[in-house]
């Protein structure tokens, strides 16, 4: 069976040993007062440890870097969050909510002109648009509501 090594063995300035207390009195209060206050000294008392001021800052700054690496992410989260459970009604800017833009290659015709020069002209279907004149909008996947990422509320 083990025994705890004896409070001798340690050579730390931090630990002291139990408080010694003069001999016990004849009077009945005082020799329980002595008693219950060795029950509670039995054990080795931490002495309070001098920290200079590079130390103090040092453990300041770990214990910020802490609260802050951790409250950041906290942060956002609770905002995505909020932000999920709120409806999306604002119109996409690109596509002022219709889904389609114009086609920028052939201005929302469906043909394009090509000159050829000496006067002469070609007048073609657009391969952008495929004819239609108008694209579905890469921003919101032609379904006219401006996306989370650029939820401006």
């Amino acid at each position: 069976m083990l025994t705890a090594p004896s409070l001798s063995r340690f050579k730390s300035p931090f630990i002291s040993s139990p408080l010694k207390l003069p001999p016990l009195s004849s009077s009945s209060f005082i020799q329980k007062f002595h008693q219950t206050h060795r029950r509670r000294n039995s054990y080795p008392c931490i002495r309070a440890v001098d920290l200079d001021q590079n130390t103090v800052i040092a453990i300041t700054v770990g214990v910020l870097s802490l609260a802050i690496g951790v409250g950041i992410p906290v942060f956002y989260e609770t905002q995505i969050d909020n932000a999920a459970k709120r409806e999306n009604t604002q119109p996409c800017f690109p596509c002022t909510g219709t889904g389609a833009q114009k086609c920028r290659f052939c201005m929302g015709t469906g043909s394009v002109t090509v000159e050829l020069g000496g006067g002469e002209t070609e007048v073609s279907r657009c391969i952008n648009c495929d004819g239609a004149g108008g694209l579905t909008c890469t921003t919101c996947q032609g379904s006219g509501i401006q996306p989370r990422y650029l939820d401006r509320r």
